[in-house]
């Protein structure tokens, strides 16, 4: 199967001319326009590397990566909404418990809260990624990504994600890594041993960097573009998380400070 073209496969069989499906990258798109390069046919829809113009570029690259795409496929808006849904779900929930301590009156420990919601985070985060595998799944493969260094690059994604999220567990331990400081858990200091030695919030981009090469794996156009709804969600949470971190142990540190 080709790519899907509002709503229609292109056909296998004679290389697809891309003025001809995109008219718009032959200047006016009239039928006597003239086109923006001679070297237009085929892949190279901007004119060749003489002549990019990198808006156009992007343009271009996205209007061929949703060629393959159908954006209004359930499954690939179950996807989409689970990746947005969650972490706007913990980060409101932590935020009320921070502001309430609701969870924690209503458990009778703020750790016993904690775990709760921790659970509940990581069956979500299961339900997201059965979403994300059944878009994949649901719509048309890339024959470009489908070769054995593609295969070998996703895998190698998928152990270096693997390794940063695992690592990141382990060194922030259960309450750490599911919002313990909202709960007030707080550890001794900010954690600055490896993973997070090495990059700023560790556990997110190995996340993205695990559905990236799921993604690649299956040689799944969808996929790569559900992975940038994952990347650019993270970056938002990020952005909403990271004053509060800083805060918070910027008041523990100053703590022994004031009692003396």
């Amino acid at each position: 199967m080709g790519p899907v073209l509002g709503g229609q496969c292109l056909p296998r069989g004679p290389r697809v001319v891309w003025p001809e499906v995109f008219p718009w990258l032959t200047g006016s798109g009239g039928p006597g326009a003239e086109p923006m390069s001679s070297s237009l046919a085929g892949p190279d829809c901007c004119g060749g590397l003489d002549n990019i113009e990198f808006r156009k570029a992007d343009l271009c690259v996205m209007t061929w990566l949703l060629g393959y795409v159908d954006p209004s496929d359930p499954c690939f808006v179950a996807a989409v909404f689970t990746i947005i849904f969650n972490p706007l779900f913990w980060n409101v929930v932590a935020r009320w418990e921070q502001k309430t301590r609701k969870l924690s009156q209503a458990m009778g420990s703020p750790y016993l809260a904690c775990y709760v919601l921790g659970g509940v985070i990581l069956l979500l985060n299961v339900l997201r990624s059965h979403c994300f595998t059944q878009a994949m799944l649901s719509q048309p493969r890339m024959d470009s990504l489908d070769s054995p260094v593609a295969l070998l690059a996703g895998l190698l994604l998928l152990g270096v994600g693997s390794v940063l999220v695992l690592s990141s567990f382990f060194a922030l331990g259960f309450t750490g890594t599911f919002l313990g400081d909202y709960f007030g858990i707080l550890k001794e200091s900010r954690v600055t041993t490896f993973p997070f030695s090495i990059l700023d919030n560790p556990m997110y981009w190995g996340s993205t960097a695990n559905y990236l090469g799921w993604a690649v794996v299956h040689a799944s156009p969808a996929g790569l573009l559900l992975t940038a709804v994952v990347a650019l969600t993270y970056v938002v949470a990020i952005l909403y998380e990271e004053p509060f971190t800083a805060e918070i142990y910027r008041q523990k540190a100053s703590q022994p400070d004031k009692r003396s």
